[in-house]
């Protein structure tokens, strides 16, 4: 049993081709185009609603683009403002205009950081749409009109006349008002009569410093801007000062600070980001594609005969070209004893445990046949690995004689 080992003339690669390499890896970038396809398509349609409702920088029919390039155009100064910082500065400053268009999407402690700030004179603090939190945080004198059963009341935005001394209320004249219902608290100028509240309130406190609670921006949308007195209720409204800052706060980081709304309890959805939503789809859309494109079927399995016949000698050969190529010797080695000891131990008689013979028993009985010293036996059986192919050629060599020895003393 002569362990043959190839020579540098004989040495195969076995490096895959470039077309080996790509018809295996063609499905696999196919897959890899499709994902990112279908996230782009994603993320183009996710991205459609860049703004939200009343933002003043949005073109959409529910921003507020058209009334603010009004008031610019007036000489107007507009600027938008994200952080509680930037938002307490624009409160502080006298002659200023701020509009909270969302004051229930935000916090109770940010609520609280606003009533706090000193406002400055001649200032005009605006609120869209608040509810019964938001109201006893910045306006305590105003209350959410509501039915007997707790509920509150709305109406529908619909033309409907002034029916108060507000100066720009009055000049408006007819104005689609409608949305939440509020009652005035003492001193305060109601607006546009619904149903026996009002869906417009100005309270006007020291310092000549004042609140407008309106129970909807829909007025202020560019699609209605110029239904009815809307456009000039609008303009009065925000344009009265020389300044007019708009809060557009990150709602999202105020929920994944840990902030409850001020409007009730939080549910599932506020401790989810936003884009969590739109990444969920995309992995489902990629498991879908990768269970179609493992689950495809490739037909029954088809049975043929070999076209040649490999002779054992050539799978020999290659064994050997492949633990040369690794420089495994010790691994050849190791094989090499293994199956020598599975034929030896048979010939003497000596019986395997848990699969192997008794090293001391094998030894003695090859030692007893052949007539070697039972030291060189188990050295030649159980011994180190060879250190170069010279030295694995060797064994090798010794290792065949020895069972030539044994089977015929």
């Amino acid at each position: 049993m002569t362990l043959t080992t190839a020579g540098p003339e004989s040495t195969t690669s076995v490096s895959p081709t470039h077309r080996q390499l790509w018809l295996r890896s063609r499905w696999f970038l196919l897959c890899a185009v499709l994902l990112l396809l279908v996230g782009l398509l994603i993320a183009g349609l996710g991205g459609s609603g860049q703004y939200p409702p009343l933002d003043p920088r949005s073109p959409d029919r529910d921003g507020a683009r058209a009334v603010v390039a009004l008031l610019e155009k007036q000489g107007l100064t507009t600027r938008t403002v994200a952080t509680q910082d930037d938002l307490a500065a624009a409160l502080a400053e006298p002659g200023t205009t701020v509009v909270l268009p969302e004051p229930d999407l935000l916090t109770t402690p940010q609520l609280a950081r606003i009533a706090e700030v000193r406002r400055g004179s001649d200032s005009r603090l605006v609120l869209i749409s608040p509810e019964a939190p938001a109201l006893a945080a910045l306006a305590p004198g105003i209350a959410l009109a509501t039915t007997p059963g707790g509920i509150p009341r709305s109406a529908g935005s619909t033309g409907v006349p002034a029916d108060c001394p507000l100066p720009e209320a009055d000049l408006a004249g007819h104005a689609e008002l409608g949305g939440l219902l509020y009652q005035p608290g003492a001193g305060d100028t109601a607006c546009y009569p619904r149903f026996g509240a009002y869906p417009l309130i100005r309270h006007t406190g020291p310092g000549s410093r004042e609140l407008v609670v309106l129970g909807s921006g829909r007025l202020l949308s560019n699609d209605r801007l110029d239904k009815d007195g809307n456009a000039s209720l609008g303009m009065g409204l925000l344009g009265s000062r020389q300044r007019l800052v708009w809060y557009l706060p990150d709602y999202a980081a105020a929920a994944a600070a840990g902030d409850a709304p001020a409007g009730g309890q939080r549910t599932l959805d506020d401790y989810i980001p936003r884009g969590w939503t739109w990444a969920g789809l995309q992995l489902a859309v990629a498991a879908l594609l990768a269970a179609v494109w493992r689950g495809r079927r490739l037909g029954p399995v088809v049975t043929e005969n070999l076209p040649v016949v490999v002779r054992a000698t050539e799978t020999t050969e290659g064994r050997a070209r492949l633990y040369q190529r690794a420089k495994a010797r010790g691994r050849a080695a190791d094989a090499l004893r293994q199956a020598a000891r599975h034929r030896l131990a048979p010939a003497l008689g000596v019986p395997p445990t848990a699969g192997e013979p008794d090293p001391a028993a094998l030894c003695a009985a090859v030692a007893d046949r052949s007539g070697r010293p039972a030291a060189e036996v188990h050295a030649l059986l159980y011994g180190t690995p060879p250190t170069d192919d010279a030295a694995l050629v060797r064994f090798t060599d010794d290792l065949d004689a020895l069972e030539r020895q044994v089977r015929q003393p």
